[in-house]
């Protein structure tokens, strides 16, 4: 039985992924930052599938090496899913360049020093939008040939840490030694939604949502965004095909939406659908840009307002003979999900 290490496996899309490896007949080894949250995990899993035998956990951190070396020994592949994730403006870019960047290049060294066949990394479709966001367009579409330029003025800390972590991944894989042959495959997703399987709301798609839903002071104006999205079920089913699929090898994948959806548009969805706290009132620019001004978070969206951007997931699609799960019934089921957390 193939074994399969999944960092960040209590992550929203980490234990989606282990439920999609577990389904698919894998072992899974899931790294925690704090093993007290195993039990939060296994009970998430379970509402999907039994996992038995075929999972256990280890205690990794992504700004130390302490544990890594066991970590990967007995390992076949790696799905590196752990990182941080906010678009909050920290109080110094290392809060997110250091575990993003500096963990990406830990795992991929463990990685090639333990013989893993090939690494998955869980990138951003966000180091390829800056070139809308630093564009004088308002709307443009994305391909896996785009870069943003990560020491751009016009994007926030979390794109530039995103973008730098995945130029330093290729970077480091076209740099292999010659008796290395491990192979490796990037997924940049955009905004994913879909449902929670262990009710946990941390995480920003998630918790924006709850905010919708129980009208939140932050959500009573929402924000012009628009972005390609993912459901996370999907992004789980790629991440495990991904794993041997030869046509993925030195790809960057893109499996989102083909086109753009607004923060607006999945008010839209909740208001239409029964959910009544919901505000579909649009919050203007310059508002924004003044709330800005008083709001860690509400700065970090500010590169991003006005802005639409779409994904050409063509190549995705053909390689995986995948079609995405309607955007509607992406938030629907999000929604279902986190509604007994209001």
């Amino acid at each position: 039985m193939k074994k399969i290490l999944v960092t960040g496996v209590s992550g929203f899309l980490g234990h989606h992924c282990a439920v999609e490896l577990l389904k698919s007949g894998y072992f899974v080894k899931g790294s925690l930052r704090d093993l007290s949250r195993k039990n939060e995990v296994l009970d998430g899993i379970k509402k999907e599938i039994d996992p038995g035998e075929k999972i256990e956990f280890v205690k990794l951190d992504l700004l130390s090496d302490d544990g890594w070396e066991d970590a990967v020994k007995g390992c076949e592949y790696i799905l590196h899913v752990a990182s941080p994730f906010s678009v909050e403006v920290p109080n110094h870019e290392d809060e997110y360049i250091k575990p993003i960047l500096g963990g990406t290049i830990r795992a991929l060294k463990y990685a090639q020093k333990g013989k893993i066949k090939r690494f998955v990394l869980t990138s951003s479709a966000v180091t390829m939008m800056g070139v809308v966001y630093d564009s004088k367009s308002n709307t443009g579409i994305v391909d896996a040939k785009d870069w943003t330029d990560p020491y751009s003025k016009k994007i926030n800390t979390y794109i530039k840490a995103k973008t730098l972590g995945e130029k330093a991944a290729w970077d480091f894989y076209e740099k292999q030694p010659y008796d290395s042959s491990m192979e490796m495959t990037v997924i940049c997703p955009g905004g994913i939604y879909g449902p929670t399987l262990t009710g946990n709301i941390s995480g920003f798609s998630l918790k924006g949502v709850h905010r919708m839903l129980t009208g939140h002071f932050k959500m009573t104006m929402i924000p012009p965004v628009g972005i390609p999205m993912s459901d996370v079920r999907d992004l789980a089913k790629i991440h495990v095909l991904a794993i041997t699929e030869k046509k993925a090898n030195g790809k960057r994948l893109i499996p989102t939406t083909p086109t753009a959806h607004s923060f607006m548009e999945i008010a839209e969805i909740l208001k239409e659908n029964g959910y009544g706290k919901v505000s579909t009132k649009k919050g203007p620019i310059f508002m924004i840009k003044l709330m800005s001004l008083f709001d860690r978070e509400v700065k970090g969206m500010v590169p991003i307002v006005g802005k639409t951007v779409s994904a050409n997931n063509a190549e995705t699609k053909k390689i995986f003979d995948w079609e995405p799960i309607p955007f509607k019934k992406t938030i629907l089921d999000c929604a279902k999900s986190i509604e007994n957390q209001i």
